[in-house]
């Protein structure tokens, strides 16, 4: 099989290239990377392919243009690998070199992986933020070098930023114009995401808006409002607080709250409520409430196991956050954050004010589920005065 090379010219030339993989070395030889991974990467002055070269005690990166990527990796193919698997958006090829460098070819067809790969490639020439463009916040974060490429160890938080970010640009035609837009992240951490909404906002959109930040840990605050000082993000603030106790709003926009424990998450979602927030972005964290609840003896073989029951009991959490939020006039999707294989914590609840909702039917929907596992949320609980107005009980 010796028109490997014409393929590999064609995926470069077409852009179908998702990404390459090298291994198995022909021969020892320490100058050479004991494995070597290709994917293409949108920088400033168009489409470059990144080569990720891996030696026994540290990982190198190279940017090269398409022409000479497809050059490059047909000579260490020839010169240094005996295997390699190149993903593209109709197959895997993989080549496998003999001893005499003959290649033999298997394709299959892309797996659901692949598949995923291909729109997330799509997606990121249409990123938000883009690897070539250096934007403060992230240099200032350790994400970004000053100029504008992506540190390796972090580029599962590149790609996290800029998903949130698409969720939030998807949302933006609900909120209001004309006015400055207030907005609360609750339990906001180290506020990569924070800043990542003020930089999409403020920066790029040039919005009026206000963003205040809350958190228990005083120097994790310390640490972001230096950071948003040295920054100039004049409108941009953040103090220590419980969200229980937090009471200097009287009208939000937008509430954020990502990874509040427990029922935290459903004491943010109050206050979103309260407040009238136009739309809700919420990544809920251990969910233990209703573990200690759920009881049905129909899923006897379910819940008799621990594991299966804390999943579940995450899952119907989630369900009652979303339906009761239905029933006061939130439409609701329940969307995947960020690729599963990074942290389990990857359902965001993006909630939208449409006041378009069949209240009552809502309502005895979610009234039938929460008999049926014998549960009291603490959410149902907080907002029963509102649903009661909602459908004039």
């Amino acid at each position: 099989m010796d028109n490997w090379q014409d393929d590999l010219n064609d995926w470069i030339e077409s852009g179908e290239l998702l990404q390459a993989t090298f291994s198995q070395l022909r021969r020892k030889d320490d100058s050479v990377p004991q494995k070597t991974t290709i994917r293409p990467v949108e920088l400033k002055d168009g489409l470059y392919y990144q080569f990720e070269y891996h030696f026994p005690t540290k990982v190198t990166h190279d940017n090269v243009p398409g022409a000479e990527a497809s050059r490059r990796m047909g000579a260490w193919l020839e010169q240094h690998y005996r295997q390699a698997l190149f993903k593209t958006a109709d197959a895997d090829v993989q080549l496998l070199f003999n001893k005499k460098g003959k290649a033999s070819k298997l394709v299959k067809p892309p797996t659901a992986k692949a598949s995923q790969d291909r729109m997330n490639h799509n997606r990121n020439k249409q990123r938000i933020v883009r690897e070539g463009e250096a934007a403060p916040f992230l240099v200032e974060l350790g994400i970004m070098t000053k100029e504008g490429q992506v540190v390796a160890r972090k580029q599962d938080k590149f790609r996290q930023i800029n998903r949130f970010l698409e969720m939030v640009n998807d949302v933006l035609p609900s909120l209001p114009e004309g006015r400055e837009l207030k907005i609360v992240d609750f339990g906001c951490g180290k506020s990569y995401l924070t800043f990542a909404l003020y930089h999409l906002l403020a920066i790029t959109q040039q919005r009026r808006i206000s963003i205040v930040g809350l958190d228990l840990k005083e120097d994790v605050i310390a640490f972001c409002s230096d950071l948003a000082s040295r920054l100039g993000y004049e409108r941009l603030h953040f103090q220590v607080g419980d969200i229980a106790d937090y009471n200097e709003q009287t009208a939000v926009d937008m509430v954020v709250t990502l990874h509040a424990c427990d029922t935290a998450t459903d004491a943010a979602l109050v206050k979103a409520v309260d407040w009238g927030a136009s739309v809700i972005l919420s990544v809920p964290c251990c969910q233990h409430e209703l573990f200690k609840q759920v009881h049905n003896e129909a899923l006897a073989p379910l819940l008799a196991h621990g594991l299966l029951k804390e999943r579940f009991s995450a899952l119907a959490t989630d369900a009652v956050r979303a339906q009761l939020l239905e029933v006061l006039g939130y439409k609701v999707q329940l969307l995947e954050f960020i690729d599963p294989e990074h942290t389990p914590k990857n359902m965001l609840i993006r909630a939208v004010q449409s006041h378009k909702a069949d209240s009552a039917k809502k309502w005895r929907e979610y009234e039938v589920f929460r008999n049926a596992l014998q549960l009291s949320p603490y959410l149902e609980n907080r907002l029963l005065p509102r649903i009661r107005k909602q459908m004039d009980l």
